[in-house]
């Protein structure tokens, strides 16, 4: 059974099909790409998984559980986790508290023992303090725990970004344009750590992009999108080799 299920998937904007009978299927381990020209659909398609937005048409299935129209915390908790192609973290925040937030989806006090300091609320603080500097750790950003988010290079930005999404322990990461704004060597570093992620957390990616190199360099499997429409789907390597891939998307 695949862990990501959609079919037959649609949502219209008045009289706008801004997504049309999407089917993907993404089994556990994968690192899939979705990638077509602006405005195809792409970031719509991830708001529909991460509740942003509610479908007209079809469903979605996480791990074999539907999470179709449920909303974007219901799903967080289900286990999935994204990333923002402009990125969003608590700039006024230290590097090791915006891992925390993560951290928080699932801590395990309530709120009244989070408002009155209890012990548990001091033991279950402590834990998270040393899970979010493991998971700097594993991005090299632990020396940098205490800086100011926003005072970090743009590329630890996006690292930081990544490891706050997993320290909401996901099944299935979404990565919206993660090299957006990055030059060709900060590029090459960011496909070493998604790969690093995938192994090392045994993790399940669904990224959107445009730099053809990292999609070609690390997609197994991509879909190609344009007007809202599956226009190719299938292994990275036939895909892009594809004339109507070529023509629509490369514009060749």
């Amino acid at each position: 059974m695949a862990l990501l299920e959609v079919k037959s998937l649609g949502i219209s904007f008045g009289g706008l099909r801004a997504v049309d009978n999407l089917n993907v299927s993404i089994e556990q381990g994968k690192l899939y790409g979705l990638i077509g020209p602006n405005g195809a659909g792409k970031t719509t398609i991830f708001n529909l998984l991460t509740g942003v937005y509610k479908p007209s048409d079809g469903f979605i299935t996480l791990d074999g559980v539907d999470i179709t129209g449920k909303s974007t915390i219901e799903i967080n908790k289900a286990g999935i986790a994204r990333t923002f192609q402009n990125i969003r973290l608590f700039k006024g925040m230290s590097v090791i508290d915006n891992v925390k937030i993560g951290l928080h989806n699932g801590n395990g006090y309530s709120t009244i023992e989070g408002i009155l300091r209890l012990p548990r609320y001091h033991k279950v603080e402590k834990e998270m303090q040393e899970k979010a500097l493991e998971l700097l750790k594993v991005f090299d950003l632990d020396s940098e725990a205490e800086t100011l988010a926003s005072n970090l290079p743009y590329g630890k930005q996006r690292k930081l970004e990544i490891a706050r999404a997993l320290a909401t322990n996901p099944k299935l990461l979404l990565l919206d344009e993660p090299a957006a704004g990055m030059n060709p060597q900060e590029t090459l570093a960011l496909m070493e750590t998604i790969q690093f992620v995938r192994k090392h957390f045994n993790m399940t990616i669904l990224l959107i992009e445009h730099d053809m190199k990292l999609v070609s360099g690390i997609c197994e499997e991509l879909t190609v999108l344009n007007f809202g429409q599956v226009l190719a789907q299938g292994e990275t390597s036939e895909v892009l080799n594809n004339p109507d891939v070529i023509k629509a998307y490369l514009g060749e």
